[in-house]
């Protein structure tokens, strides 16, 4: 029942406050019935062993009514916490407590006070780290050196693989200064840009704080060791960077694309696509999907170009040089008849080739070695971006996020139809060092890295790419081309039929050197790079020297008399030779100290040992 908020109170309302306590009373205090209208709703508190405690024993009054005030000058105490009563022990122990605080405190004050004093306000000339000496206690109190805040960008030119870039990059990351890096390899349309900030000159690298030209490596190195190089940053980073201060590269088309002429025969593709019959065929007792006659091929030219015969079948020809139509065996590039073709959207390794988006690319085809440069200096800026200094851990995330990686992923799909015939040799041999590394960490992106055994074959032999109208797999760029076609480790059958157009590709002599300049994503494999035509038998040199330093690379046991070597040694030994062989092809490729060491071991003549390391398949993280 509600009471008045003011004025008397009448005999009725006391009468029905009278009642109402009564029935309280009756159901256990004040606390309100359950659902049923027995008991108690809420139950009495307890403590933490389930004992109630002795309020809830407690009839308390009406919740609407008036709360008693505390009397005067009497000080109220929580109830949670029980009256207790100081002993003696208690008494000396919070007489130690409050020395000792005050005694700290002491000592924090003097320490304030000799930093005020002996840093000068907080000058920058004067030392860091000060020492003083107290009776019986020597402190040493290191202060906090404060940091202006730079609300400005750095910024700077770069190419790939260049190594004053290369030092700018480092002289930056080691500071710890958030910096935007402008690879014209990556972004070749900010070469303009970077011409008209320069004055004509396309050198790199050119830094830039804010909008400021500062200069090269030599002018970073100068601003240094003059010890000018912070003040500088203060005074040009200390405001915000300005609009026209070079702008950072942004994820997406945010330069004009190149324009790429249509492939002559791409129009003459469209309209025949739609006219050809395209069937499941029966072919040498084999079933044959989405494929069409020679014969009904030429009809369809002849209907649509208004030709005869021959011309048709001419055009057939150059359709398939092009790789747009395909034997569907690979026995002749067209003829005029019942030989059995199929387009090469529909060749049935097309759906494992992850440079090839749904459509075939009609663009006339790019220059091969064009593409291999411009493939090599994305994937090395990437390297410059996402990977350890000894290029051993790579941030897979990072790449995947990456505007280079997108940019590659676009690249690639020039390969579809391009011609690797008109490479050279060493063209050749660094197309595909790089193609392989490339594909690798594409592999890992999108389908993971195998973690054992069995997970292994999708990884190296079913992500493809298709290339020059042909499928190539990891497995196949090595075995297939690299290695002339040999049969790869616990296998009978060589990658290429005798048959196989890829063939043509295949080099005729095996380099040793190869091995370690393929990369597969592991830890036991050597370190990832990519090659330059111009130099490629020094890089692999290189590349094996690094190899070899390594511990899981070579190592030498004279007491055991034993060399312990790379499981890779073992599984490519054919290309390697035999024994003795191969630790004389490795003394050309070690430093001193492992060099020394094998030297002593052939030329004693005793017998020498040769073990072979566990290989270390875990992920390159």
């Amino acid at each position: 029942m509600e009471l008045p908020l003011g004025g008397e109170t009448n005999k009725s309302d006391i009468a029905d406050r009278q009642i109402q306590t009564q029935e309280e009373e009756k159901r256990g205090g004040n606390f309100p019935p359950d659902k049923n209208g027995n008991g108690i709703a809420n139950p009495p508190e307890q403590d933490a062993e389930g004992y109630e405690s002795p309020d809830s024993k407690m009839i308390r009054p009406h919740s609407r009514l008036p709360k008693p005030e505390t009397p005067p000058g009497v000080m109220e105490r929580s109830r949670s916490l029980p009256e207790t009563f100081d002993t003696p022990a208690t008494v000396i122990g919070k007489f130690i407590r409050d020395k000792r605080n005050s005694f700290s405190a002491a000592i924090t004050k003097r320490i304030s006070s000799l930093g005020r004093d002996d840093v000068g306000g907080g000058g920058d000339d004067e030392e860091i780290v000060k020492e003083f000496n107290l009776v019986g206690l020597k402190v040493i109190k290191t202060l906090k050196e404060e940091k202006k805040e730079l609300k400005g960008r750095i910024s700077f030119f770069s190419r790939s693989n260049c190594r004053d870039s290369g030092a700018v990059r480092s002289f930056f990351r080691e500071r710890n200064l958030n910096f935007v890096e402008i690879n014209i390899d990556v972004y070749p349309g900010r070469e303009k840009d970077l011409k008209e900030r320069t004055g004509g000159s396309a050198a790199v690298p050119q830094i830039f704080f804010n909008e400021k030209l500062i200069g090269g490596l030599v002018a970073l190195n100068s601003l240094r060791n003059s010890g000018m190089l912070e003040a500088k940053m203060e005074e040009i980073l200390g405001r915000k960077c300005p609009e026209d201060a070079p702008a950072p590269p942004v994820y997406g088309f945010d330069e004009e694309e190149e324009v790429v002429a249509a492939d002559e025969m791409a129009e003459i593709v469209r309209v025949v696509r739609q006219r050809v019959p395209i069937q499941d065929r029966i072919m040498k007792m084999k079933f044959v999907k989405n494929c069409f006659s020679g014969a009904e091929l030429v009809e369809a030219l002849i209907h649509h170009l208004d030709c005869g015969r021959r011309k048709a079948v001419e055009i057939g020809k150059q359709l398939a040089r092009r790789h747009f139509i395909h034997h569907v065996f690979g026995e002749n590039e067209f003829e005029d008849g019942n030989n059995f073709y199929r387009f090469l959207e529909h060749e049935p390794f097309i759906p494992k080739c992850h440079n090839f988006r749904g459509v075939v690319n009609d663009c006339e085809p790019k220059a091969a070695a064009a593409v291999s440069q411009r493939l090599a200096c994305i994937m090395s800026a990437i390297l410059e971006s996402y990977a350890s200094d000894d290029r051993m851990h790579l941030d897979f995330v990072g790449i995947s996020n990456s505007e280079e990686f997108r940019r590659y992923v676009n690249l690639v799909e020039d390969l579809q139809r391009i011609n690797l015939l008109t490479l050279s040799h060493e063209e050749k041999l660094a197309f595909f060092l790089n193609l392989h590394n490339a594909m690798a960490i594409h592999a890992v992106i999108r389908i993971g890295h195998p973690g054992g055994m069995i997970d292994r074959r999708p990884f190296f032999a079913e992500f493809m790419y298709v290339i020059g109208g042909y499928p190539y797999s990891l497995s196949s760029i090595k075995n297939g081309i690299l290695r002339g076609n040999q049969r790869p480790p616990f296998t009978l059958i060589r990658p290429f039929s005798s048959s196989d157009k890829r063939l043509e590709l295949a080099f005729a002599k095996v380099n040793q050197l190869v091995h370690f300049g393929l990369w597969n994503a592991t830890r036991g494999s050597p370190s990832i790079r990519f090659f330059t035509p111009q130099s490629i038998e020094s890089e692999l040199k290189n590349a094996a020297r690094e190899f070899f330093q390594r511990d899981d690379g070579m190592q030498v046991d004279l007491a055991k008399r034993t060399v312990y070597l790379s499981r890779i040694i073992k599984w490519y030994s054919v290309d390697f030779g035999q024994d003795k062989d191969i630790l004389k092809w490795i003394m050309n490729y070690l430093e001193a100290s492992k060099a020394g060491l094998l030297t002593h071991l052939l030329s004693d003549g005793g017998s020498v040992n040769i073990a072979y390391q566990s290989y270390d398949w875990s992920l390159n993280i």
